[in-house]
């Protein structure tokens, strides 16, 4: 696995930690994080999708944290 890709199934696995340690679905965190239920499935697949810096900006807030500790993996 290259070093992008790498960081990107890191970050998926972080997201989903996050997610389920709150107890929300992925529909509610798309909900609570103004961002689409699509983009919360591509960012935690098993191919996952480079998140954008404003998605990332509204995940942190979403799990109430910075985006520095949503991004530390």
């Amino acid at each position: 696995m290259n070093d992008d890709r790498e960081i990107v199934w890191k970050f998926s696995k972080r997201l989903r930690e996050l997610r389920e340690k709150d107890g929300l679905t992925q529909e509610k965190l798309a909900e609570i994080a103004d961002i689409s239920y699509k983009n919360i499935q591509y960012l935690e697949s098993r191919n996952p999708t480079c998140p954008s810096l404003i998605t990332i900006e509204k995940l942190a807030r979403a799990f109430k944290i910075s985006p520095s500790k949503l991004l530390n993996f």
